[in-house]
């Protein structure tokens, strides 16, 4: 079987199982192998980047051990990153109930910062994060994660469009009130027109030419499911802001046993 990871439509589908989009008797066994396939790509290609990082930095003369140390480290957390990501298809699968814990807002914002550091370095942005404390909510980390990670890679390429000069990604949290925790994550990208803005977490729009339009909607979805708020708004002076909330997790009832 061969797949073709480059199809933007399979990062969408895999969203879609995420969230519960679609109902799993709805795929056939080679649309679920082809977006396990295409999203385990990042992690898998960064497994090689990092290998071979590892291995040119124990060539140096002399070696460079420390850096070495770092890349293989990093080797870890990717191979890490996707076997968590069959474990939750297989768990989709067997249909066992959703996993539910203790999320540390803060951690999980700097471990997709983490996955996405290249592709931030890569687009030449400056990242800056201003992460209160006590930011604590129960939820589906690989959902929550998924949803972070979508906003960030919706601001690079926000900030990747020819005349962009100024790229930079700001991300905050912080508590509001006593029942919610609250994260924006804001761009300077050319920033969102005003009928974008009525229809941007609408399922299938897009202003991308090879966009599938389901990212945003499937990050709405997702947020609602954990009993919360997504919305968009203009930064300023340029770019977008996207700002979720989220229960805080002692503004929660306990649940039964």
């Amino acid at each position: 079987m061969s797949f073709d990871t480059g199809n933007p439509c399979w990062k969408t589908l895999w969203l879609c199982i995420l969230s519960g989009f679609f109902e799993l008797e709805d795929l056939t066994a080679d649309e679920l192998d082809a977006s396990i396939a295409h999203e385990i790509n990042q992690p898998l290609a960064a497994v090689a980047t990092y290998a071979g990082a590892a291995l040119l930095w124990l060539l140096h003369d002399p070696p460079n051990v420390e850096r070495a140390r770092d890349a293989l480290r990093r080797t870890i957390q990717e191979g890490e990153h996707a076997g968590k990501i069959v474990a939750r298809v297989r768990a989709l699968v067997k249909k066992a109930p959703s996993r539910t814990a203790e999320v540390d807002i803060n951690k999980m914002i700097l471990e997709v910062l983490d996955l996405s550091r290249n592709e931030l370095q890569r687009n030449g942005i400056s990242l800056r994060t201003q992460l209160q404390a006590d930011n604590l909510v129960r939820g589906d980390r690989v959902q929550l994660q998924q949803l972070v990670l979508n906003l960030v890679l919706n601001a690079v390429d926000a900030m990747s469009e020819p005349g962009t000069t100024l790229r930079e990604l700001s991300i905050s949290s912080r508590r509001e009130g006593a029942n919610e925790v609250v994260v924006e994550v804001r761009d300077s990208g050319r920033g969102l027109e005003a009928e974008t803005m009525e229809r941007i977490f609408d399922p299938f729009f897009t202003t991308k030419p090879d966009g599938m339009g389901m990212g945003l909607s499937i990050s709405r979805s997702i947020v609602v499911a954990h009993g919360g708020r997504l919305w968009a708004m203009p930064n300023e002076p340029r770019g977008a802001v996207f700002r979720f909330a989220l229960p805080a997790l002692d503004s929660q009832p306990p649940q039964k046993a």
